[in-house]
């Protein structure tokens, strides 16, 4: 029961995304559901900021996530950052040196991971790198260059220049949107160049994306969905968009 609701709530937000609006009544019929469970459904979506209500329906607002404060988008999806990052803790071992870009699943997943010994970590999260610093024995370098406040990471030339000293085992890439036809994708022109390098001086990449990210496709493109080896994401996701991303070689885990 639990996974049909999600999953009817991740079309919804997924025709939102090509139709702009929709009516209850409409989603009523097309899932067969009371308007009362539809309401249900558009409260809970609004709640997370992932639509605004309107009379009768709801309109697409999913960019305003996008205008939240790091801090306001880390209390968004708790639960799924939570079930992805225990998933992706089992992935990270000892001596590990680790590529991390900026975003609240990776800050989760990081958390995490933190017990493990004598990791290497380079990222351009600003987040992490202060909690990172804070860890015994965990060797943590915060990539310069210029600083995007509101978001905590950095980008930039001088970014760039410092990355290309470093390789790693792994990347934990955190990605806006998951597409078979479109890739990997962010809103984020800045931080995407710094993320297609991280992803080609990593032995693997693995991408962290909540069933809100998948078959989304946001401004600008990091790269094609075949560069990641492991895609991790949770319950709710389509059915069809997981059998899609399958075909791009990676492996695809729902935890």
């Amino acid at each position: 029961m639990e996974n049909n609701v999600e999953r009817r709530r991740q079309e919804i937000l997924s025709m939102l995304t090509k139709e702009g609006q929709l009516e209850v009544a409409f989603l009523s019929k097309k899932f067969g559901v009371s308007a009362v469970v539809i309401r249900r459904d558009l409260q809970e979506l609004e709640d997370k900021g992932l639509l605004s209500r309107v009379h009768g329906g709801a309109v697409s607002s999913y960019k305003t996530y996008y205008n939240m404060s790091f801090r306001q988008r880390s209390k968004s999806n708790e639960n799924e950052k939570y079930a992805i990052a225990k998933y992706i803790s089992d992935l990270v071992e000892d001596n590990d040196t680790l590529f991390i870009n900026a975003g609240t699943t990776t800050l989760f997943c990081f958390r995490a991971f933190q017990n493990r010994k004598n990791l290497n970590i380079v990222t351009n999260s600003i987040a992490i790198a202060i909690e990172a610093s804070e860890v015994q024995g965990m060797n943590v370098v915060l990539l310069g260059g210029e600083v995007n406040s509101k978001y905590q990471f950095t980008y930039g030339t001088e970014a760039m220049r410092l990355l290309t000293r470093y390789h790693a085992d792994k990347l934990i890439l955190s990605v806006d949107g998951v597409s078979a036809e479109d890739g990997l994708t962010t809103y984020y022109q800045q931080e995407a160049d710094l993320c297609l390098e991280m992803i080609n001086r990593a032995a693997k990449t693995i991408v962290v994306a909540d069933y809100t990210k998948i078959a989304r496709t946001t401004f600008t493109k990091i790269a094609p969905t075949s560069a990641a080896d492991i895609i991790v994401t949770n319950g709710g996701t389509p059915k069809e968009a997981i059998s899609k991303l399958k075909k791009s070689g990676a492996e695809i885990i729902t935890v």
